[in-house]
């Protein structure tokens, strides 16, 4: 019985790609950079819950800090 070659739709563009070719996952540089693009502007994210309370406590004192506008509450002007 003969093996089937191993395939996967590119991510951005749905077009069939082989496991072997270069860009794969994707179909091509241009998908790959699209996709990078959108990671890097927070177009993904990862949705899962952070479950880790001194993480959780971490980012309580830091945002308790901060005023507003960004600035750290602690910095005298």
């Amino acid at each position: 019985m003969a093996k089937k070659a191993k395939s996967l739709r590119c991510p951005t563009c749905r077009t069939l790609v082989m496991a072997g070719e270069e860009h794969f996952p994707f179909c091509s540089d241009r998908c790959r950079l699209i996709d990078l693009g959108k990671w890097a502007s927070g177009g993904y994210v990862i949705s899962t819950p952070i479950n880790d309370p001194e993480m959780l406590e971490n980012i309580a004192e830091e945002q308790s800090r901060q005023k507003p506008d960004g600035e750290d509450a602690t910095r005298k002007q």
